[in-house]
C-alpha cells in the first residue's frame, strides 16, 4: 500500500530543521558568501541541534536517521543557504563509507568522535585532472609491510580546509583501474598532510573547498576501508545512497526560489495591475511549483529504496540529474520575474543561482547520470511489452480478426522484419511489397 505521508516524528524534525534554517542559517547566508567563508560556529549549531551527522547509527552516538530523514533535514537547510547545506551534508558523505564498510573497529574509533564531538569529516575521491571518472584515480597507494604509503593530490573537497579526518581513495596501479582502487581514513593531522587555500568559486561561497596534498603519508592498515579492487565499489555505493541528497540540495534552493517569486509576484506592479495577474507570470509559477513537487517525488523515493535496503542507484541518477536541473530551470524563470532586481545583489535570487549551477555537476554530472540511466535501460531494464517484430499490429486486413466472442478468428497475419508491413493469407508473400524483403523473413504475429 503506498503511503507519501510523513510520519510525526519526520514531521517534527521538518520543523525542527525548518526553525534552525530560519534562525540560524538565513540570517547569516549572504555576510559569510560574501565573505567567501564557512562559519564553522554554524556547523557546530547544527551538530548541537540534531540536525548534522544525525545518520550515525544510534550505537555510535548518532540518532540513527535514514535517507527519508536527511533528504527531509537537507530541503529545509538548503532553503535558507545551499552553501551551508553543503558543508553540513558533507560529513555525511565523508562517514558514510565507514558506516557501509565492514570495519568495525574503524566505526568504533571515528563515529562516536564526529557524532559526540563534532568532528569533521571529507570525502576524497576528486583529482585536480580526474572528476567524474573515479577509475581514473592516480593517487598512489604503496604497501610497506602492513601499512600503505599514500603520495598525491585529491581536488574539490568539500570541508577539507576544516575537517579532522578524510576518506581518501587511491590506487595500487593506475593501469589497473578499478581493480586498484582502495580506500583508506586519514587524519589530518598526521605527516605529509597538506591542505591548499580555499578555492574560489562562482557559488557555494559559505562552504570550504580545497585540494589535498598527500606526501609519503603512512596510513596503518587498521585504516583501511577497502583493499585495492573494492574501493571503486565502495565509493560507488556511497554515492547511490548520498545523490538524493543532492537532489534535495535543489528542491530546497528551487522552494525558495519559487516562494520569493510568489511574493514578488504580488507585490510588484506594473501598468496598473499586479504582475501576478498576468497569464505569463502565473504559467512560470505553476511549472515551478510543478517541478519542485515532482523533484522531491524523485528525491523522497530513491532515500526510501536506499531505507528500504534496495539498490537506489537508478532512482538516485534520476533524482539527482532532474531535480538538479529543474532547480536551474526555477531559478531562471524566478530571476525572470524579478527582472532587473533579481539580477542584483540585494535581492536573493542571483545567490541562489550561483549556489545551485554546482549541483548538476558534483557528485556525478548530470551527464554521468544520463549514462547510468541509459546503461541500465540497455542491459538490464525488463521490458512489459514485447519485441517490436511480436507486437500485432494488425491494420490492412479484409477479413474479420475475431469472432463475435472475441475470440481470434481463423485470418492468419504475417509480419515484415524490415518495414512491419502486415501480410494476410495462410502462408507469408513471397516478398514484402515495400521493401522487397524475401517471405521468408516473415514472423506469424496472428493468432498468437
Amino acid at each position: 500500500m503506498l503511503d507519501f505521508s510523513l510520519s510525526p516524528e519526520q514531521l517534527d524534525l521538518r520543523e525542527k530543521a525548518r526553525q534552525f534554517a530560519r534562525d540560524v542559517v538565513l540570517p547569516v547566508a549572504w555576510h559569510y558568501d560574501e565573505k567567501d567563508a564557512l562559519p564553522l560556529w554554524v556547523l557546530k549549531k547544527a551538530n548541537d541541534a540534531g540536525i548534522m551527522n544525525s545518520d550515525i547509527p544510534k550505537e555510535y552516538g548518532g540518532a540513527g536517521y535514514g535517507l527519508v530523514e536527511g533528504a527531509i533535514v537537507t530541503e529545509e537547510i538548503a532553503a535558507a543557504c545551499p552553501g551551508l547545506a553543503t558543508s553540513i551534508f558533507d560529513n555525511s558523505l565523508g562517514f558514510e563509507p565507514i558506516v557501509i564498510s565492514g570495519n568495525d573497529p574503524l566505526k568504533e574509533k571515528y563515529l562516536p568522535e564526529i557524532a559526540k564531538n563534532g568532528r569533521q569529516i571529507c570525502f576524497a575521491t576528486s583529482e585536480p585532472m580526474m572528476g567524474s571518472d573515479v577509475a581514473g584515480i592516480r593517487c598512489r597507494a604503496e604497501k610497506d609491510g602492513d601499512d600503505y604509503i599514500l603520495n598525491g593530490t585529491k581536488y574539490w573537497i568539500t570541508n577539507a580546509g576544516v575537517a579532522d579526518y578524510m576518506t581518501i581513495f587511491a590506487t595500487v596501479d593506475p593501469e589497473k583501474k578499478h581493480d586498484g582502487i582502495c580506500a583508506f581514513i586519514v587524519e589530518k593531522g598526521w605527516e605529509g598532510v597538506r591542505v591548499g587555500r580555499p578555492i574560489p568559486k562562482l557559488g557555494q561561497r559559505t562552504s570550504n573547498t580545497a585540494g589535498i596534498d598527500l606526501k609519503n603519508v603512512r596510513v596503518p592498515a587498521e585504516n583501511m576501508l577497502a583493499p585495492p579492487g573494492e574501493g571503486f565499489m565502495l565509493a560507488m555505493k556511497t554515492f547511490s545512497r548520498t545523490r538524493p541528497i543532492i537532489g534535495a540540495f535543489a528542491v530546497g534552493a528551487a522552494r525558495s526560489a519559487m516562494e520569493y517569486a510568489i511574493d514578488y509576484a504580488k507585490k510588484r506592479k506594473t501598468f496598473g495591475s499586479s504582475i501576478h495577474s498576468y497569464q505569463a507570470i502565473q504559467f512560470k509559477l505553476a511549472e515551478m511549483y510543478q517541478r519542485v513537487e515532482t523533484s522531491r517525488l524523485l528525491v523522497l523515493k530513491g532515500a526510501w529504496e536506499a531505507d528500504s535496503g534496495m539498490d537506489p542507484t537508478i532512482t538516485a541518477s534520476i533524482g539527482k540529474f532532474y531535480a538538479t536541473e529543474s532547480a536551474m530551470e526555477v531559478l531562471n524563470d524566478a530571476l525572470q520575474i524579478f527582472g532587473g532586481y533579481g539580477y542584483t545583489k540585494m535581492f536573493p535570487i542571483e545567490k541562489l543561482l550561483r549556489d545551485t549551477r554546482l549541483f548538476t555537476i558534483y557528485e556525478g554530472t548530470s551527464e554521468i547520470q544520463r549514462m547510468i540511466v541509459a546503461g541500465y535501460l540497455l542491459s538490464a531494464y525488463e521490458p512489459v511489452m514485447p519485441a517490436i517484430e511480436e507486437v500485432p499490429v494488425l491494420v490492412g486486413a479484409d477479413e474479420p480478426l475475431f469472432d463475435e466472442d472475441g475470440h481470434p478468428a481463423d485470418t492468419q497475419a504475417w509480419r515484415c522484419p524490415l518495414c512491419g508491413y502486415v501480410h494476410y493469407g495462410e502462408e507469408p508473400p513471397e516478398e514484402c511489397p515495400h521493401c522487397f524483403v524475401k517471405g521468408k523473413g516473415f514472423a506469424k504475429v496472428w493468432p498468437r
